[in-house]
């Protein structure tokens, strides 16, 4: 199981680290409380853009990790002992300690969902960790390097580009999870271990920006503590069931799937917080260039972006492609009129180093796109009314109910505090150069709304880009709300709206708390307690490079929907199949095969499963080894033991059985 310890020891390294390389660049180029709030958020983009390419060029290993992140501190050290130019003036007041110290513990949340927790003779998980079956990825860098291989399948179809060579390349971003191998690499810890405390990080990473974009924007310190207060905050569905006394309301709108606020998306789905955070960071720091040239925040710049879009296609890529043309206009209005076309070629070229850049991944992602048979993007508006309706007049209701209804249930203390805040400081006094960024902000925000609103990139049945396109806006409209907070005098309207916000959503937040705190009890849990034994054993008789065969399901009633929990977190094995869930989005299947795959590895592990199936395991599938457990309907008419395709290897009574393949 994983160690809090061994977790924590990774969350300190990579604060650490990222946040000294981070500040040794901010703080020649940003104001004060720009310069700490996003050092997290640019010494983690930075180098893990730059660092990926090199450790797939030398090969990812302890010591090429240690030696160039000591190459990476030292010069980072050296640049702090020389004293910067003269400090602009525009922003005095900075992020104070306590705040960062608010920072690290509401990180703790996110992080806390991730770890196991023990009660009586049975461990249990919190909802969120399904979400996390992915460090499968990271025990699979960790283990054989770069490039990745797919860890969740290894069976035919595959639309692999040469460079991650035939049949191995993985269909998904996975620059946050190299970034978590490097910490178990360099800690010697387990890539779910490095994948709470890298949770952690990113979590404190996103709130220190906001905090510092709040008190750069307000000039005031104490818009830092309102910054944790207002990312705290979560949605108003709890309360609704409550004042309503229904637990259903699907009929009337449609259930919550997991767009939530900002906390929510940080315990969910990590990478597209840190991917939204580089986009936001990228905005800043194109503003800044804006006003003062330099070829480093060229180069910085270049890099956060391709850290946003190799983190998460539907954040960095998406929604940061059209935020960011939708935002043109204002940042080169903010230009004087002599330097606007050198401006545009600028980041004419900052764009054409990104698509350089990032070429691999935009590469295998169109063509799982393709492999997979379905549509990039369509049009199709966010759902929000239930059954209840006609189809033809929820549809239409719809249009507007994502505005009106869905967004205030989801953000209900930053939603209408933020825009009537940023609408009152560009209306106010605010310097120029703040008021045109917090105008880009704006524009940028809205912008990741209306695609959130209505586009769709999907890959199953929930819509991708909607859940996560939103997390740049949250960003911004905590940061905002936050500066409003301190910046303006007479602010009834919008403090009443903020506070209103956090007082009805409370239920819902101490719910949150509660759940990734102590877990939620469900069947399986006993039995998971010895899951590591098992997969002790299978690594074993399992190489490094082999593939395991397991039952998908297996412990698949201690997630909220099935996923092959067990292998993901503890197997340190790829396996062949996976499961549904996995290798949706892992794997560049059509929907078609991946379900007749899945019903091929569910019937052998029901103990239906013919020899052509197991044949099939063996030469089709890559399946190396193979482990039966007590647990799985075929324990009792055991498909393996008279197949000439593999031999019993070890068994432990009552227990499990570990078949390996027959060369």
């Amino acid at each position: 199981m994983a160690s809090p310890v061994n977790a924590a020891l990774c969350a300190l390294l990579a604060t650490a680290f990222w946040v000294l390389l981070g500040y040794a660049l901010t703080r020649r180029l940003f104001p004060r409380a720009l310069a700490l709030g996003a050092a997290a958020v640019v010494g983690w983009a930075v180098h893990s853009a730059a660092t990926l390419p090199v450790f797939t060029a030398i090969s990812l290993s302890r010591p090429t990790i240690i030696g160039v992140g000591a190459l990476c501190a030292l010069a980072s050290g050296l640049s702090l002992l020389v004293r910067p130019a003269q400090r602009e003036t525009e922003a005095e007041a900075t992020i104070p300690t306590w705040a960062i110290l608010a920072v690290a513990a509401l990180a703790l949340e996110p992080a806390a969902a991730i770890l196991p927790k023990y009660s009586g003779d049975a461990v249990q998980f919190a909802d969120a960790i399904f979400d996390h079956s992915k460090v499968g990825i990271i025990d699979a860098i960790r283990r054989l390097g770069l490039p990745p291989v797919d860890p969740a399948f290894g069976g035919p179809g595959r639309a692999c580009f040469p460079h991650f060579g035939a049949g191995h390349c993985l269909a998904y971003y996975y620059l946050w999870h190299f970034t978590a191998a490097e910490l178990a690499l360099s800690l010697g810890t387990t890539g779910w271990e490095a994948d709470i405390g890298l949770t952690w990080f990113t979590a404190f990473a996103s709130l220190s920006l906001m905090m510092g974009i709040a008190v750069w924007l307000s000039r005031r310190s104490s818009a830092a503590i309102w910054t944790v207060i207002f990312a705290a905050a979560g949605s108003l569905w709890l309360t609704l069931d409550l004042i309503f006394n229904a637990d259903d309301l699907t009929p009337v709108l449609w259930p919550s799937i997991g767009m939530a606020g900002w906390l929510s998306q940080a315990t969910w789905a990590p990478q597209h917080v840190m991917s939204a955070s580089c986009a936001v960071a990228a905005l800043v720091a194109v503003h800044r260039f804006a006003r003062r040239r330099s070829a480093l925040l060229f180069a910085i710049l270049v890099l956060v972006v391709v850290a946003g879009f190799e983190s998460s296609t539907h954040v960095g890529g998406v929604t940061f492609a059209i935020g960011a043309l939708a935002t043109a206009p204002i940042l080169i209005a903010g230009v004087g009129p002599g330097g606007r076309l050198r401006f545009a070629a600028e980041m004419a070229a900052a764009a054409a180093l990104v698509g350089c850049f990032a070429a691999p991944f935009m590469i295998d992602q169109l063509a799982a796109v393709h492999a997979r048979g379905i549509n990039p993007l369509t049009i199709d508006p966010y759902a929000v009314f239930g059954e209840a309706l006609p189809r033809p007049l929820r549809r239409l209701l719809d249009l507007p109910g994502y505005w009106l209804i869905l967004l205030p249930l989801e953000l209900p203390a930053t939603y209408f505090a933020g825009m009537i805040a940023i609408t009152m400081a560009l209306r106010s006094a605010m310097a120029r150069p703040e008021k045109f960024a917090l105008a880009a902000l704006a524009c940028f925000s809205v912008a990741s709304l209306g695609i959130s609103w209505l586009l769709v990139t999907s890959f199953g049945e929930n819509n991708d880009l909607g859940l996560r396109a939103i997390i740049p806006a949250e960003i911004i409209l905590i940061a905002s709300t936050a500066a409003g907070m301190t910046l303006f005098p007479r602010r009834i309207l919008m403090t009443a709206t903020a506070i209103g916000g956090l007082v009805l959503c409370l239920p819902d937040a101490a719910e949150s708390v509660r759940d990734n705190a102590i877990g939620i009890r469900r069947d399986g849990g006993s039995a998971f307690l010895h899951a590591p034994d098992l997969w002790a054993a299978v690594r074993r008789h399992a190489a490094p490079t082999a593939r395991v065969a397991n039952n998908p399901l297996l412990f698949g009633d201690i997630t909220p929907w099935p996923v092959n929990i067990s292998w993901a977190l503890l197997a340190n094995r790829n396996s062949c199949f996976a499961g549904r869930e996995l290798v949706l989005a892992l794997a560049p299947l059509s929907a078609q095969r991946r379900d007749e795959i899945g019903a091929q590895f569910t019937r052998v592990f029901d103990g239906h499963g013919t020899p052509e199936d197991v044949a099939d395991m063996a030469a089709q599938y890559g399946c190396d080894v193979v482990v039966l457990t007590a647990q799985d309907r075929a324990w009792n008419a055991d498909p393996f033991t008279a197949s000439p395709h593999y031999r019993l290897a070890e068994t432990a009574d009552g227990r499990w059985r570990i078949y390996v393949k027959v060369n």
